[in-house]
């Protein structure tokens, strides 16, 4: 184990030359071999977040699910802030084994091996599921945006499918992305939950924040 501390990625030869390659476990299996004691955060940190997901998850008890967590900091920061239930999977055993011994000192963190698309998890059992770049990553395909392939569509489901069962009545979906409302709402809409948007913007680029709520 490591005792140097975790520092943000700025590797530029990890990015893949296609970048389908972004929905592979190999090619995830592999960057996080060659980044070790690294940190790298999609989109936003917890800093930015924070506004928004203290709006919408009323309160630090809840059990949350963290989808796809990689090496992200937001686990961490959120941990330090009062949120002390957190179980984070991904499908890449490297990086769940990486943060797990990175983390000891948060011990009300689990870290599992677990494909967001087929989830070991009881029907209801998180009150909230969080995804900062998951999805966008299986939606990494070669086909139109308008007219995405069957194949990314049906990947994109199962997750969506997935969060829906495990999420408690009254439990939230939070997915982060920059992806648009109209290339991404309809990869959400469920009649079990009610969907709302919120837009973020410092001044520069366009995120969004897609907030689910469980009937």
């Amino acid at each position: 184990m490591s005792t140097k501390p975790a520092t943000a990625s700025t590797d530029l030869s990890v990015l893949p030359e296609d970048n389908t390659a972004y929905g592979t476990k190999e090619y995830w299996q592999q960057r996080y071999m060659q980044e070790e004691a690294v940190t790298f955060d999609w989109f936003k940190t917890y800093k930015d977040l924070k506004p928004l997901l203290s709006k919408h998850i009323d309160s630090k008890d809840v059990r949350i699910l963290m989808l796809g967590c990689g090496n992200s900091t937001l686990s961490s920061d959120m941990y330090d802030d009062g949120y002390q239930n957190i179980i984070n999977v991904d499908y890449s055993d490297v990086v769940i084994n990486q943060m797990r011994e990175r983390t000891l000192h948060q011990p009300g963190m689990t870290w599992e091996v677990m494909d967001v698309r087929a989830l070991a998890l009881g029907d209801g059992s998180v009150d909230v599921a969080i995804d900062k770049g998951t999805l966008d990553a299986l939606m990494c395909d070669k086909g139109d945006v308008w007219e995405p392939s069957a194949e990314m569509c049906d990947n994109v489901g199962r997750e969506v499918n997935e969060v829906n069962r495990v999420l408690a009545a009254g439990g939230k979906f939070i997915w982060i992305t920059f992806g648009q409302p109209h290339f991404r709402r309809r990869h959400l809409e469920r009649p079990s939950w009610e969907l709302q948007i919120e837009r973020l913007n410092d001044g520069g680029f366009d995120y969004f924040m897609y907030i689910a709520s469980k009937k």
